[in-house]
């Protein structure tokens, strides 16, 4: 039977045969039952009854060659390829050259033959344009593409989302302030005079291509924004919001990198890494599992369900041992309940508690030689001694609740404590704090 084989006219660029080592020249036998790799022998070897190792003469065989039509009755598939080589080495039109190089055919049969079948033939173009279609297809759904006549949020000037989209402003389709605003400053004072010597001239011409450069980054940085849909901020944050809390946070983190890699290899990359995560929380619960001794899913159920009943009931006796403090002083008893009701309903605790032990109340902490006290200024130097509260541990909460005020546009204060794993009275009054200097705002 008759494969395909080697196309090329060069003797060195075949193998050689297994049984005389010599080039081998089509048609040549295969063996199918031996390899890889390939077990090839010439012509002579094989009338021969050439045996090796693992190959015998009674095995079945393929015969390679070339010497068939494809396109043309009167063209082989070998001076297929010998043509599409003479054209690529030689240069398109230079049919002469192209003919004597394959040496079988005339310069009006390679012309003629090139241009019905690879130029003008409808069947390449159709099959390259499905080929387009399908790779577009492909990548329809793996990216978040910004197209530029999505029309973009229009916030007030000034305003928290117009600092965030960097000043865009849709009606013109540009920014209030460029990248390197004052790049033009450079050429202000610059003029070119027919007496300039040739080192000025040079100097003048220099500074006028690091502008061009500068412009060129300008572009650069505005294709990013572009392609990677980072304008319309508010629906980019409805996206990041799909994905667990530590994709987020990794999101956020690689969005530096977007200008790397193209829009498509980017949400691949987080795409892939939140597989990861759900993967690897699949396998803890899994190690979890093995570790209680569970060997069956429908264990692993009733696992979780005693499991979530064994952590309410501690919460219970969490609570109860706090209102067992009270429970002696009817008074403290009502005061700790309308607390509590205050705390679920996140108002702030109308009422102080009054703490029937007799202990007195923490006296404030000294903030000397704490590191990062240096950074605080005199209001949060007094909040962070009236709530005991190491100036490290507090710049580290503002920083959060910054953040994430920054990416909704406002906070809650129960997203405060969801962010914030502390004391729930702490974290009501740095809430309170960051919302009467300004730094945060509530949503």
């Amino acid at each position: 039977m008759d494969r395909l084989g080697s196309f090329s006219n060069d003797p060195s660029d075949k193998p050689p045969c297994r049984g005389c080592s010599s080039y081998l020249m089509e048609p040549y036998i295969k063996c199918a039952e031996c390899g890889p790799p390939p077990f090839l022998l010439c012509l002579q070897c094989f009338t021969r009854g050439f045996e090796y190792k693992k190959h015998q003469s009674d095995h079945t065989y393929e015969i390679m060659t070339s010497d068939f039509p494809v396109l043309d009755p009167s063209w082989t598939a070998q001076e297929e390829m010998a043509l599409l080589e003479a054209v690529m080495d030689c240069g398109f039109g230079n049919w002469q050259d192209v003919a004597n190089q394959m040496c079988t055919k005339t310069k009006e049969e390679c012309e003629k033959h090139y241009m019905k079948h690879f130029i003008n033939n409808p069947l390449f173009a159709s099959t390259l344009l499905n080929l387009k279609q399908a790779e577009e297809a492909k990548t329809a759904d793996t990216a978040i593409p910004f197209h530029s006549t999505d029309d973009p949020p229009r916030p007030t000037f000034d305003s928290l989302l117009s600092r965030d989209m960097a000043g865009y402003m849709p009606a013109r389709a540009d920014f209030i302030e460029e990248f390197d605003n004052y790049a033009e400053w450079d050429l202000r004072d610059i003029d070119f005079v027919e007496d300039d010597s040739d080192i000025l001239h040079a100097l003048k011409m220099a500074v006028v291509d690091i502008y061009h450069s500068r412009l060129k980054e300008r572009q650069r940085r505005k294709k990013i924004i572009r392609d990677h849909g980072l304008i319309n901020l508010r629906k980019f944050q409805l996206m990041e919001r799909r994905y667990p809390k530590e994709v987020q946070d990794l999101y956020e983190t690689m969005r530096r990198f977007a200008r790397i890699v193209g829009p498509v290899e980017h949400d691949k990359f987080i795409e892939s890494h939140a597989l990861e995560f759900e993967l690897r929380r699949e396998i803890k619960r899994l190690q979890e599992y093995r570790t209680a001794g569970i060997t069956n899913f429908c264990s692993a159920r009733t696992y979780d369900h005693l499991k979530k009943t064994r952590e309410e009931e501690r919460l219970k006796r969490t609570m109860l041992s706090e209102v067992l403090q009270y429970i002696q002083d009817s008074s403290a008893c009502q005061q700790w309940l309308r607390r509590q009701a205050d705390i679920d309903s996140g108002l702030s605790p109308s009422i102080p508690m009054a703490s029937n032990s007799g202990r007195r109340s923490a006296p404030p902490l000294n903030l000397t030689g704490l590191p990062g006290t240096e950074k605080l200024n005199e209001k949060e130097k007094e909040l962070c001694q009236m709530v005991r509260l190491v100036p490290g541990a507090y710049l580290e909460y503002k920083s959060a609740l910054l953040n994430e005020c920054n990416k909704q546009g406002g906070l809650r204060l129960a997203q405060a404590r969801a962010l914030i794993k502390i004391d729930v009275n702490k974290t009501r009054k740095i809430y309170d704090f960051l919302i009467r200097e300004g730094y945060i705002t509530k949503a």
